[in-house]
């Protein structure tokens, strides 16, 4: 399914659009970007604006755009479909100490490719394009579903969202294919020296026959966009849907991972195309749903953050939100879960 146009930042895209209705004027805080699909911080004052052409440029306190790329990798990345292009962006945890931080894009070959940058050493607004470290390379045998969002989780290791690699209705299966690393929530420990990575001991299918050590969760079809809750640990995970169902799930803090989330046997909570499919019992099915029609005019997830505050939320006093951005071709809506 496609997605109709990028938000730069889903939570204040949402939170605006949860004030127009009670007369709060909309100012622009930055603008003139080029094809914005994602918004970061490092720990001070700058965001960091993922163009889908391959740049990432600074927004700093004041709204500015910087003129100058922070990181400029256009000759690298493959943009000629909709859906491939620089995808995500993750921050060290000691970024402001190490300087490392991690991209998700497609390469040349049409590749999902992880690699980690340093920032330059004698100025902080620009990267070393030169100091690559290529950490990880995905065939994908389609243009399409190819996740992009990548983060690092509360214990310190790099969470990798993959989408099924395509084609309509993962015609290979590789969401329930235990030995593709496509339609997985993959982690990794990228802090292992001089190796590109390391698997994390605790991943929930280290010397499992069939089974890749990198994956923490499987039966996802494209998680394009997905968080950490920053209090309780949570994963959110927002799952673009096939013909009918979105769907948003929630792994609880306490996960040892190895969840199924289902696809492609199942859309959302609905049976898609259960040909050697497990019995229900060993699926973990979305926290929330709702389905893309004409009628609605309600198309892709596009992503999920919990929000405790009571900041500008008029009708809300200080409850736990999940907030899921709904795009559509001319309009956003916002749902409380």
């Amino acid at each position: 399914m496609k997605k109709h146009f990028y938000t730069v930042c889903t939570l204040l895209v949402c939170m605006s659009c949860l004030h127009a209705q009670n007369g709060v004027q909309l100012i622009p805080f930055s603008s003139g970007y080029n094809l914005p699909l994602g918004l970061e911080n490092c720990g001070d004052s700058r965001l960091f604006v993922v163009q889908k052409t391959g740049q990432i440029m600074i927004c700093d306190a004041a709204g500015k755009k910087l003129t100058t790329p922070f990181l400029d990798i256009s000759d690298r990345v493959k943009t000629r479909q909709n859906e491939q292009g620089l995808l995500g962006l993750a921050f060290h945890p000691n970024y402001l100490k190490n300087g490392f931080f991690y991209i998700n894009y497609i390469n040349r070959n049409g590749n999902t490719q992880i690699s980690r940058f340093k920032v330059s050493a004698g100025n902080k607004n620009i990267a070393n394009t030169s100091s690559e470290k290529k950490i990880l390379e995905i065939v994908q045998p389609y243009t399409n579903h190819n996740g992009g969002c990548t983060r690092f989780g509360p214990d310190g290791y790099l969470y990798i969202g993959m989408g099924d690699g395509g084609n309509a209705g993962d015609p290979q299966n590789r969401g329930q294919n235990p030995s593709s690393l496509l339609g997985k929530m993959l982690r990794i420990d990228v802090n292992s020296g001089s190796a590109a990575y390391t698997i994390p001991p605790t991943n929930p299918f280290v010397n499992k026959a069939g089974y890749q050590p990198e994956i923490w969760a499987l039966g996802l079809r494209n998680p394009w966009r997905w968080s950490f809750d920053d209090v309780s640990g949570a994963l959110i995970i927002a799952d673009v849907g096939q013909d009918l169902w979105e769907e948003v799930n929630l792994q609880p803090s306490g996960s040892k991972g190895g969840e199924n989330y289902g696809w492609r046997c199942y859309e959302g909570d609905h049976t898609y195309n259960t040909d050697s499919c497990k019995a229900r019992a060993n699926y973990t099915f979305p926290k929330y749903e709702y389905t893309h029609s004409d009628v609605t005019g309600d198309c892709s997830v596009t992503g999920g953050f919990v929000y405790r505050e009571v900041l500008m939320l008029l009708c809300m006093a200080n409850i736990i939100l999940l907030i899921v951005v709904v795009v559509s071709s001319a309009r956003l809506r916002c749902t409380m879960v």
